[in-house]
């Protein structure tokens, strides 16, 4: 709570955000691009159009996030179908793309109720590893001797969309495009490169024969295939981004060449959705939403790093924007391993994927697997258009948030211990959001599997309120909870008591109305 003013700069280029005061004494919050010396240079009659710069302001964070919200969800070209569950099969397979191994997944995937199907890199020239290839926009013989076709008709015949892994704007030195156009190679000296990143380079899209090149090679790729999604990437930072002949500074130009591509493609094919990716959340502002429909998050899918970057995300974009995968039990990023049951609640409060080889799931984790997609499926109309709360708990270990419908008849809340709590025992937390004068109906809900270390408490009523301290409590336990009921201000000014819990553990509280109107 308290007074907050927020500016946002949209802009996928150069920018900066400033707060100062000024020497007469006023204060001011800004943002805009920043250019470098020489990047712009105007003829006579010639002007320069700046980045929108949005403002806003509310009481707290949470109603300057719904703000955003808002005036995004506004758009006309807002998505409006339901998010469809994602499976992108690059932390199940990286570079070892084997048609009937890429089919065994998809068969999985469909059996769980996955609506998208995503390639993602390894697909095109001679990209093996990521050496080599990047850039060459073709589909690898060596590695698809009958092209893309009989995967993708393979997907689409289970009733799922298919997507494909794009870096657009990225170059590998051993590929046919960079030995053909070396100019096309952004660098500030001619003779010399930037210091690589993943072993690659970018490409001058400001160059009209390089963007004519990209452009035309992502089309043919678009027109063979009924390709409904990209995962558009981009894996590092533009260092010495300058054009290679004249030294010229060149991100503004790349910016803009950026934009128009997409434009494009989406004039082209009005019905393909495009993912905004840059490593993870690299790329994510109020410009580049403005042509795409959803971001990718973090190239890091631990849950328990998840926990801030969602927190941080959601108060500029809503959940369905915002891409979160349920990844293997073991993350490819920080070697940590957590519970299906947090990986999956984590995952819940965004636009809902999957990131795991699931020909190497057990038999229940599939059946648990398959559980929580179809509890996001039931959700996912309150979680994509409901406001967000976010809670304060009074305990750094305890995150707390939910998001409530329009109308306050219904809300969903995760509450989730990080790390030991400060005390021994957790205190009361506070359910905010709510209409103080209706009565609701407050109870755990856990989609499948079990949540260990648990001391329910005595509110959640049935078996689960009556178990004794450290107990694993099942779905089965949570089902039989019957919950307690109180008002929307009790709720708020005093709170329920949270279970102990171990660290990295989410519990999700379904609190409905059952008074229509206040009493």
């Amino acid at each position: 709570s308290g007074e907050v003013w927020a500016v946002h700069a949209a802009w996928s280029g150069n920018h900066v955000h400033y707060a100062e005061r000024l020497f007469s004494g006023e204060q001011m919050l800004g943002g805009g691009e920043l250019l470098l010396p020489g990047e712009i240079v105007l003829d006579a009659g010639a002007s320069y159009t700046s980045p929108w710069l949005y403002g806003s302001y509310g009481d707290g964070l949470d109603e300057l996030a719904a703000r955003f919200h808002r005036h995004l969800r506004s758009r006309p070209q807002h998505p409006s179908s339901p998010r469809p569950v994602t499976l992108n099969v690059w932390e199940a397979v990286y570079f070892d793309h084997s048609l009937p191994g890429l089919i065994d997944l998809a068969d999985r995937a469909a059996e769980i109720g996955v609506e998208r199907y995503v390639l993602d890199d390894g697909w095109f020239g001679s990209r093996r590893d990521d050496t080599s290839g990047l850039g060459d926009w073709q589909v690898s013989a060596d590695v698809w001797p009958d092209g893309l076709g009989p995967l993708v008709d393979h997907v689409t015949g289970l009733g799922m969309q298919f997507g494909l892994w794009f870096e657009p704007e990225m170059v590998n030195l051993d590929s046919d495009v960079a030995r053909a156009h070396p100019e096309w190679i952004m660098s500030a000296d001619p003779d010399r490169l930037p210091v690589p990143s993943r072993h690659q380079q970018v490409l001058n899209l400001a160059i009209p024969a390089c963007y004519d090149h990209i452009r035309d090679a992502m089309v043919a790729i678009l027109r063979e295939y009924d390709i409904s999604y990209i995962k558009w990437d981009h894996n590092r930072d533009l260092v010495e981004a300058a054009d290679r002949i004249d030294g010229r500074p060149v991100v503004h130009a790349q910016t803009l060449a950026f934009y128009r591509l997409v434009d494009e493609l989406k004039a082209t094919f009005p019905a393909l959705e495009i993912e905004s990716c840059s490593s993870g959340g690299g790329r994510i502002d109020l410009e580049v939403i403005e042509r795409t429909d959803r971001v990718w998050t973090s190239d890091c899918i631990d849950p328990h790093e998840r926990q801030l970057v969602h927190r941080w995300t959601q108060q500029l974009l809503p959940p369905e924007l915002m891409g979160a995968h349920i990844a293997s039990g073991v993350s490819h990023t920080t070697g940590r391993g957590h519970s299906l049951e947090y990986r999956a609640s984590t995952a819940l409060f965004g636009h809902l994927g999957i990131e795991w080889d699931l020909r190497d799931a057990a038999a229940a984790e599939f059946a648990q697997l398959t559980a929580w997609v179809a509890f996001y499926k039931q959700w996912r109309d309150l979680l994509h258009t409901g406001t967000i709360v976010r809670l304060d708990t009074g305990d750094e270990t305890l995150f707390g948030h939910g998001v409530v419908d329009a109308d306050r008849s219904r809300a969903l809340f995760a509450i989730t211990s990080v790390d030991r709590p400060v005390t021994s025992m957790y205190g009361r937390v506070r359910l905010r959001g709510l209409d103080p004068d209706r009565r609701y109906r407050v109870r755990p809900v856990l989609p499948a599997g079990s949540l260990g270390g648990m001391l329910p408490p005595p509110w959640w009523g049935g078996g689960a309120g009556d178990m004794a301290a450290h107990s694993a409590v099942t779905a089965d336990d949570v089902a039989a909870s019957v919950g307690a009921v109180f008002t929307g201000g009790t709720l708020e000014r005093v709170g329920l008591t949270h279970p102990a819990v171990f660290p990295d553990t989410t519990v999700l509280y379904d609190v409905e109305a059952i008074d229509s109107v206040a009493r």
